[in-house]
């Protein structure tokens, strides 16, 4: 990874088996459940064809047909706004 890439914290809600599932996954990788969540997310956006330039275009242009103010938007919004 780039050195002059950032690197975001979330926080993200398991189920106890999934949890446990990831752990052991992370451990055969010889990585971290971090680490291994998100190269499954940037695998599956570079599947969809998504960019982060295309999301970030697509969350600003919903922001504006709405007449919203982009902070305290929810991810769901963005993920339905997707599915229209």
């Amino acid at each position: 990874m780039s050195s002059t890439r950032r690197l975001r914290n979330v926080t993200v809600t398991l189920e106890e088996d999934v949890a446990q599932w990831a752990r052991i996954e992370a451990a055969r990788h010889d990585t971290s459940v971090s680490r291994l969540l998100g190269a499954l997310l940037k695998k599956r956006m570079s599947v969809q064809g998504a960019s982060a330039s295309e999301a970030v275009e697509r969350l600003a242009s919903f922001g504006r047909r709405h007449r919203l103010s982009l902070r305290g938007l929810k991810i769901k919004d963005l993920i339905n706004e997707g599915r229209r």
